[in-house]
């Protein structure tokens, strides 16, 4: 996804009976920005210790490439000041740490050290609560033509829970995301829900439920709505109006775009029947 942090366009069309002028436009681009994709994702039944951190720049409206970020220092520490250290594979903007500890509610701080400036954020790894059932329905939607999907869990009692859903289809670009509280389904069995038109049988499905934080809860929800209604990839390069929680402490003034999160996950992949 290519971003455009400043792209201030005059359009002038001046129509004559005898002659077509070109007329000049002007792009005023601003400095390149740091974008940083530091999802941690603990899935349920695995060890979490692999872990990846991306880092990439804006780039100019007509760009062809996203600008990877090689050499940065990144490292995460926990409250117990244990660091877990990320290192670049090759020159990928790619940084990836073997060794990671997810536990639940532990509150992580992330450092990023690049071009003389010092980003940090912190964040508290939230749980999600299990997938129990994956159902269709093939009358769907509006028009009832609509493959549906609904994905089920039993939301914990007793605390304020955020969701994030995000539904990957196997012959699709577009993915479905979308974020949920549960103020009105506390501690009752609840679901996601996905509808296509466009599915056939034997069509896969890749259903992953996030546990987020609240403040990623209404971040998210930005980010779909900018989106267009969930479609596209949240998780790319985010519009610059759009501020994470990660701050530049050297210049705050040149503040990086993206978020630092920590999310346990369930994933069910379904087949459609």
């Amino acid at each position: 996804m290519k971003k455009l942090h400043t792209l201030f366009l005059f359009l002038s069309l001046i129509f004559f009976t005898s002659c077509e002028d070109v007329i000049p436009v002007d792009l005023d681009t601003a400095p390149p920005k740091l974008v940083v994709e530091a999802i941690i994702k603990w899935e349920k039944g695995t060890d979490g210790k692999n872990q990846k951190i991306k880092l990439t720049t804006t780039a100019s409206y007509f760009s062809n490439q996203i600008p990877v970020v090689s050499g940065a220092t990144i490292s995460i520490k926990n409250s117990s000041n244990t660091i877990f250290n990320f290192t670049e594979i090759g020159a990928t903007g790619e940084y990836m740490c073997s060794n990671f500890v997810p536990v639940i509610n532990e509150t992580y701080t992330l450092t990023i050290l690049h071009n003389g400036n010092t980003y940090t954020a912190t964040e508290t790894l939230k749980s999600v609560a299990p997938i129990e059932e994956v159902t269709q329905k093939n009358d769907g939607g509006f028009t009832g033509t609509d493959i549906q999907i609904k994905t089920f869990y039993t939301d914990p009692a007793n605390e304020v829970n955020y969701y994030l859903y995000q539904y990957s289809y196997n012959n699709q670009i577009l993915q479905n995301f979308y974020a949920d509280e549960d103020s009105y389904f506390q501690g009752n069995r609840f679901f996601s829900l996905s509808q296509k038109d466009n599915l056939k049988a034997g069509d896969q499905v890749t259903i992953t439920h996030y546990g987020i934080s609240k403040s990623y809860y209404n971040y998210m929800n930005i980010l779909i709505s900018i989106a267009g209604g969930g479609g596209g990839g949240p998780f790319q390069a985010p519009p610059a109006t759009v501020r994470g929680n990660i701050i530049n402490t050297t210049d705050k003034n040149n503040y990086a775009l993206g978020y630092f999160t920590l999310n346990e996950i369930d994933t069910k992949t379904y087949t459609i029947q």
